[in-house]
Parts: C-alpha cells; structure tokens; sequence
C-alpha cells in the first residue's frame, strides 16, 4: 500500500500525524504495524565505542549483551563485580583480558582512563560514588536507573556532568520503545488535541513483585531506594515525557498490607524448603517458582552444565532470601502505591503501581479535546472525536534489525544503540534521557514517598 492510499485509508484527522516518520503495514481494516526509523543524526563509526562495566548482574548483562550482538558498535573491554561467579562469565562472555579485570568499582578508577564510557549498572545505593568518578575523569557514563538514593546525590550527578561537559544517559528505557515513542510523536503532531489527563497503571505481577521486592535485593528501601523509584521511576518518566510539561504538586498513598508476618500461612515455615505444610498450595513458593517452573533462576547464578540445575537451585533456596517465605522477610516496600500529580496548564496525571496483578505490561489512558488513546504496550489504540474514526497501532520492535532480544518494548538495546551514537559522535542530542532531561522524574518520586509518608500534598520545586 503507498503513501496515498494509507493516508487515505487512515483519514485526514490521524493521518497527517502518522505518515510522516515511518511506513506502516496494514494488518486489518482499522490496524497498522510500524516500526522506527533510524535516528538521521546517526553516522558511521570508524570504531566501536568501549566500555567498561561496574555491576555485572541482571541489567550489567543485559547491556553488555548489546555488545555481543554488535560488536562493530559498542566493545566492552573492562569489567568490575564482586561476585566471583559473574566476574568470570562476564570476563568470558567479552574476552576481557585478566589486568582489566575487578572485583571493586574503585579498583577501576586507580587507572588512567582507558575506555570511551562506563556503564553504571551496580546496586542502587552504589550508583552515586562511582558515576562521580567517572565523571571527575573523563568517562561517559550510562547510568542504570535511579540516578542515585537521595535527592541531593541526584542533583550533584548533574552538577558534575555540566560541569565536566560529559555525557551522562539515564536507563529510562521506556523513552526508547517504539510503543512510547509513537505515543509522544501523536501528542505532538495533535492527533488527540490538547491533553487533558492521563491515567497510567503499571502491573507489577505477583510473582515479579515476590521476586524482586519481598526477597530479592529491592525488598528494604532503607539499603536501597523507595520501589516508587526502584520501580517505577520509569513511569513516572514516561508521564513527564509524554505530557511535557513542568510538574507541579504531587500527592501519594499506598502501603506494605500483605507480605507481612500476621498473613502467614498455618503451617507455613521459615523457609519454602524447611518443610512447609502449605507449600505446594501457595502461590509465592520458592520450590514452584525457581525449581519447578525455572523463573528467574539467572540470580541463583547455574552453572553452565545444566544436569547440576536442579541441585543447585535447591541449594540456593536452602541458603540465600529466594527460598525465604515471603510473610517472613524484612521487606518494607508497598505492595500497592497510588499518585496523583498536577502539571502546569491544569493537567492532571494519576499513576497506580499494584503488585497483585497476574498480568505485566504497562497500561496508558490518554484524555486528549479531539481524541483519547488506550494502550497497553502491545497495541495503542487511538479514537479522533473529530471524524469518529478509531485506528489501532501496533509497535513492532524486532523488526528494528535485530533488537527483538531486547527488553522493555526493545528498549533497552535501543538506548545503548543511542548511547553508542552520543558517544561516538559527542553529542547528547541522539540521547532523550540525559540527565538534566531526566532529573525531574526523579524529583517527583522523592516527593511522593515524602507525601505517602507525611500523609501531605507536595509541591515539586526544580
């Protein structure tokens, strides 16, 4: 189908505002796949950026793994994590040669600069200290979301990256999906009018939640940061993004009310393992989850030779907070958290992050005067009050050459193919959520769980 016909197809309301930036593939009468197109500031690299990466696990991999697919683009030449284990498989995966090898982030730094960048990706709370070293000499940096715990530490960041001139991009990796991006260009181009309001929703999933945030390593906000940010500071990103407008008030409720001591089970036991009468029926067990189902098994660190799986995983339950109950734990982070916020020019925005869901993905309701949109990252679904018309847009991340291994709507690879682009070039502009793009998100967050604690509306001061 050409342009014409497609423009014709679409009607008038929507369709200036699609054909613009990328060819669409028809599915049905009122559905049209699409993908990117690449960013025109790009321009062939003589040579693969380098990078050196501090934190080798879940998010450090999957970077580095951007790396091993496009090595012409991006080489990771260093790395620095504690964990033995993930050290060597790292090392391995990157042939990163043994001197450029570290068990400490510091041990990096006791060098001359000898990479492009480094990519940030280690606990929360170790996000501050070495960004500002790395900053003070010379390095780009790829900062893992949140910037840092504290709102200070945050703000410093972007003092020394304004100072020192370097590039510093944030993981906020929704920016780069497709799926949000062509949201952002619609409200841009009109499509549904001015915008009035927006309802967000992000579904943790239960077992996520259990996961990550009752045993994993986000389950104290005291060691880490607030799950309004070690969560979802994407979201409240994403808000700020599309609507583009200052922030102005914000306000938040929300509490731990189920992983708690007081709910655990009759018969239920320290550990999944330790005998639990109520094992096999509860829908948080360890034993189910890691061993039986193999979820998230890659924080238990297996070995390669699969046969010693099942052995090991028990193991790593017997011994480690995946196998701890999950009434049990020392966790205090909400399981439930609800914001609204104000923005400038009276619109209003309300964002609801829920763990007992059974279902992921992001849920966005745009209220615009001419239209509205609905999506849920697989389909986005706009309505032109003007000509009663509805279209229905689906984003199309794996056609975006090779980046359908990618997480969060192809994402995460297309912020580092970005990143590769800034640093090759020196020029932040091919990056949307460099750190003085990013900082206010992060501004909004403290302020909710300033207002989820104080029971108090707060105002957003940048």
């Amino acid at each position: 189908m050409n342009r014409r016909n497609i423009l014709k197809s679409i009607g008038l309301g929507l369709g200036a505002a699609l054909i613009n930036t990328e060819a669409l593939a028809k599915i049905s009468d009122n559905t049209y796949a699409y993908t990117l197109p690449e960013n025109p500031l790009y321009k062939p690299m003589e040579k693969p950026v380098t990078v050196i990466t501090i934190g080798a696990g879940s998010r450090g991999t999957v970077y580095g793994n951007f790396a091993s697919k496009f090595p012409e683009q991006l080489k990771v030449i260093g790395v620095a994590e504690p964990n033995t284990f993930r050290n060597e498989k790292y090392s391995q995966q990157h042939d990163i040669s043994t001197e450029n090898r570290f068990t400490d982030w510091k041990q990096v730094f006791e060098r001359p600069k000898f990479a492009d960048a480094v990519i940030i990706s280690t606990p929360d709370d170790m996000h501050y200290e070495p960004c500002m070293k790395a900053l003070a000499m010379g390095y780009d940096v790829l900062l893992e979301k949140p910037i840092a715990p504290t709102e200070k530490e945050c703000r410093d960041i972007l003092k020394m990256a304004k100072k020192t001139g370097r590039i510093v991009a944030v993981c906020h990796v929704l920016r780069y999906a497709p799926y949000f991006v062509k949201m952002k260009e619609l409200i841009e181009q009109g499509a549904i009018g001015e915008v009035i309001s927006v309802q967000h929703f992000e579904p943790i999933e239960h077992l996520h939640m259990a996961h990550s945030y009752v045993r994993g390593n986000w389950h104290n906000s005291k060691q880490t940061t607030p799950i309004i940010l070690a969560k979802s500071c994407h979201d409240l990103d994403i808000i700020k993004w599309v609507i583009n407008k200052p922030s102005k008030r914000i306000a938040a409720m929300g509490d731990l009310k189920w992983f708690r001591k007081e709910n655990a089970p009759e018969g239920s036991t320290t550990r999944c393992t330790d005998g639990c009468k109520v094992e096999r029926e509860c829908p948080y067990s360890a034993i189910k989850h890691y061993h039986d189902n193999r979820k998230r098994t890659f924080v238990l660190d297996l070995p390669a030779d699969k046969s010693k799986h099942s052995e090991v995983i028990m193991e790593r339950l017997k011994t480690t907070n995946y196998g701890r109950c999950v009434y049990r734990m020392e966790n205090d982070q909400p399981d439930h958290y609800v914001t609204t916020i104000q923005f400038d020019d009276s619109v209003t925005a309300s964002f609801s992050m829920e763990a007992f869901t059974s279902y992921a993905r992001r849920r966005t309701r745009i209220m615009g005067a001419m239209g509205d949109m609905v999506g849920d990252m697989n389909e986005l679904v706009v309505t032109d009050f003007r000509t009663g018309k509805e279209l229905k847009l689906v984003p199309r991340a794996e056609d975006v050459d090779g980046y359908k291994n990618s997480g969060h709507g192809g994402g995460d690879w297309l912020l580092v193919r970005d990143f590769v682009q800034a640093v090759s070039q020196q020029n932040p502009a091919l990056l949307t959520s460099t750190i003085d793009e990013s900082i206010e998100s992060h501004i909004m967050g403290f302020m909710a769980e300033e207002s989820r604690k104080r029971n108090k509306m707060m105002e957003i001061r940048m």
